[in-house]
């Protein structure tokens, strides 16, 4: 029986994917939900399953841009098999007048002790099997040691003596040439889009770390053994930009022709990097959720997006986006809006830096953030507002249970 196997549809907006990836050559035999191939939308990388086993035949090749419902494959279901059992091999009779010749064992790519913490790629032990050569043979080739080099390392501490021995790059001229994926292809159109269509400015503040990082020390193992993972701080900021938001709702605002429109609800988009761009899942209603549920909802978002198998619905939407390029070492940065959203938080690195407190000059840990906006929907009053805020939740968490609000002040009725 032949089975056609066709491009499911991602959402209701889109209607055409490009093969990206065939994860099977043509002819291979497939087990049933198999990964067979990956599809790139303009907001999303999927995968499509082998709804049956047996031997496929590739309609479409990579790069080729399909239709939503399209066959892209058939699977002839009559080349399906059951694993095959593991056969025990029979020892071959010799005849007394053959003489059996002893294979050459093949050379060892680490032949003494003296390279034995040398990296060799996958590739270039393959390489060196084929060609009979040693870890030894590959270094004398490269380079032989002359007067200067024993003079380098001879002033060298005996630790350093002791470090791995450094293979030189080979130079190269070659250039690698990949087609950009659909994804990214609307991720630059997006992003030129905004350079060119928003006055987008960007207003700057610090945070002292120290309580929230205490806090979360203090209650990080009882918080793991009750929700199953490690506390972060990405929820923190998410749930102090949706109380915020009650504060400076225009930073929630959106423009749609002529008219602002202004959600009620907090719908935070959060950045993520995957291999094959950035994906930003959606956090919808954060206003009405606690830290646990929303740190527990990032986790799942973000391993959905890394695996592929986020939907289009959970990208979608959104009224606010928080990056965070303090995980690769950003120390300041300014974030690019995320159309049609008015207004993007961007984290950075927290690192140890004296600041005054109370005359005193102290060391604290401190992150800086930045808040990037489109001036035609935000003031500048509403969006230093925003971020000063945020700072101040962030500084005083416990005020995201009394709605931003100083709870002394509640407590007095001033």
């Amino acid at each position: 029986m032949i089975v056609e196997i066709k491009v499911p549809s991602p959402g209701e907006s889109v209607t055409e994917v490009e093969i990206g990836h065939w994860l099977v050559e043509d002819g291979a035999v497939v087990a049933q939900n198999q990964e067979i191939a990956e599809v790139e939308s303009d907001k999303a990388t999927l995968t499509i399953t082998a709804s049956e086993g047996g031997k496929i035949k590739i309609n479409a090749g990579e790069g080729t841009s399909v239709a939503v419902g399209s066959v892209v494959c058939t699977i002839d279901t009559s080349f399906a098999s059951a694993p095959a059992k593991e056969k025990i091999a029979e020892p071959e009779k010799i005849k007394p007048e053959e003489k059996v010749e002893t294979p050459k064992p093949a050379k060892e790519l680490k032949t003494s002790n003296e390279f034995e913490n040398v990296k060799v790629t996958s590739v270039a032990k393959e390489m060196m099997k084929e060609l009979d050569l040693s870890v030894e043979d590959i270094i004398n080739g490269l380079k032989r040691i002359g007067k200067k080099d024993v003079e380098a390392v001879a002033i060298l501490p005996k630790k350093e003596q002791a470090a791995p021995v450094f293979i030189p790059k080979s130079a190269s001229r070659e250039v690698d040439c990949q087609r950009m994926s659909s994804l990214r292809r609307k991720l630059s159109e997006r992003l030129v889009a905004v350079k060119n269509e928003t006055a987008m400015l960007t207003t700057f503040n610090d945070i002292d770390m120290s309580y929230l990082m205490d806090l979360r020390n203090k209650h990080q193992q009882k918080f793991t053994e009750k929700h199953g993972l490690k506390l972060g701080f990405m929820s923190f900021f998410t749930k102090a930009v949706a109380v915020a938001m009650d504060f400076h709702p225009m930073v929630n605002a959106q423009m749609d022709g002529d008219e602002i429109v202004s959600p009620k609800f907090v719908d935070v988009g959060i950045a993520v990097s995957t291999p094959k761009g950035l994906m930003v899942p959606i956090v919808r209603n954060a206003e009405s959720k606690t830290i646990p549920q929303i740190e527990i909802e990032i986790k799942e978002l973000a391993e959905k997006a890394r695996n592929k198998k986020i939907s289009v619905e959970e990208l979608t939407g959104g009224t606010f986006t928080i990056t965070n390029g303090g995980v690769f070492g950003s120390l300041l940065s300014t974030p690019i809006i995320n159309p049609p959203q008015s207004a993007i938080l961007g984290m950075h690195n927290i690192a140890d830096r004296p600041v005054a407190v109370n005359g005193q000059v102290v060391i604290r840990p401190m992150m800086y953030v930045a808040l990037s906006y489109d001036h035609r929907v935000i003031d500048g009053k509403d969006s230093v507002g925003f971020l000063v805020k945020v700072k101040e939740l962030i500084e005083n968490p416990e005020r995201m249970l009394t709605g931003g609000q100083d709870s002394g002040k509640l407590l007095l009725g001033i």
